[in-house]
């Protein structure tokens, strides 16, 4: 399917990778630095061993020149999921036309979407023998469709050489672009589909500029109103200076928007020059939150501190209910 591109006629140096400071810059609320929290025993993550099936996704995943968001956005359990032979793929390049300070994705023009990666990542994940794979993307405001025909054509692609793979996909909002994105997206579904409102609504100019609260909720309830078969999931995370009670209002808000399953972790700051983390949420907390989750009706909530969207997404779609 054809993407259309629009504004090509910026300077080269507008395609350049912006990250860290660089990257947020030129954001509405300057990042206000904190004293350093030390962390606590229980945020520990494995590095992958070389030794291990780590080595064999990164060279696999790199030969086809794909790109995972667990390395572009510095996830702390990559090493454990290349090493269970896992990846959640960011397709649509790695540059976001957003500059979101919590996110370790670089900011920058994109470049137009390559027209072989449904095929190349087909290729991977048949490769890998993947039973269950995540499909993410940077925000990309330059396409009119906000990019939903490449989700659509990675589906296809999917499925047409792997077709018991399930697929969950994790979009960005298609702000302004939600009806023709819709369109497309329910014409062929995905098996979960996954927008993270990330943070609660008080921080979002701080969080999240760009993006809308109410819009994204919408983009949620809207999927789920016209594909009703399909779960629908959101994320958010923790330590950015929001308070427990907003942390339930969320949850509230997700239900009522029809949202079944919920995942929920610790913010970990990439570096100095991102938003600072202001707490770290105790275990106890994550297990109040979670027996929250179960009695408001979540089909299935995944909520401790190295939680991500991605992480073991397969088994919190079993959990769901998926066969």
């Amino acid at each position: 399917m054809a993407i259309d591109h629009v504004g090509s006629d910026r300077k080269d140096s507008a395609f350049q990778k912006q990250k860290g400071a660089l990257k947020t810059s030129r954001i509405p609320i300057r990042i206000q630095p904190a004293e350093k929290l030390p962390k606590p025993p229980w945020i520990r993550v494995k590095a992958g061993s070389y030794n291990s099936h780590f080595s064999e996704v990164k060279k696999l995943i790199a030969s086809h020149k794909l790109v995972t968001v667990c390395d572009e956005a510095s996830c702390p359990n990559r090493g454990e999921c290349y090493g269970n032979g896992t990846a959640a793929f960011m397709i649509m390049g790695d540059k976001c036309t957003r500059r979101c300070p919590f996110c370790d994705v670089a900011h920058g023009r994109p470049d137009p979407p390559d027209e072989n990666e449904p095929e190349k990542l087909a290729e991977t994940v048949a490769l890998l023998g993947l039973s269950y794979v995540v499909l993410t993307s940077v925000n990309r405001d330059d396409l009119k469709d906000g990019g939903a025909s490449h989700f659509v054509d990675c589906l296809k692609a999917i499925r047409a050489v792997s077709p018991e793979t399930r697929v969950e996909i994790l979009t960005p909002d298609f702000k302004g672009r939600m009806d023709k994105a819709l369109d497309l997206l329910c014409a062929f579904p995905p098996d979960i589909f996954n927008h993270n409102l990330e943070t609660v609504p008080r921080l979002y100019l701080q969080a999240r500029p760009g993006a809308d609260y109410d819009f994204s909720l919408k983009l949620l309830k809207e999927f789920g109103n016209r594909c009703p078969r399909i779960p629908t999931k959101s994320g958010l995370m923790v330590g950015l200076g929001e308070t427990d009670e907003e942390i339930v209002q969320v949850m509230e808000d997700l239900r009522a928007h029809h949202v079944s399953m919920l995942t929920i972790g610790q913010y970990l700051m990439p570096s100095r020059d991102h938003l600072p983390v202001l707490r770290y949420v105790s275990l106890e907390a994550f297990e109040k939150l979670e027996k929250i989750a179960h009695k408001m009706g979540f089909a299935h909530a995944a909520i401790g501190p190295l939680v991500r969207s991605s992480y073991h997404a397969d088994l919190q779609a079993k959990k769901a209910g998926m066969k």
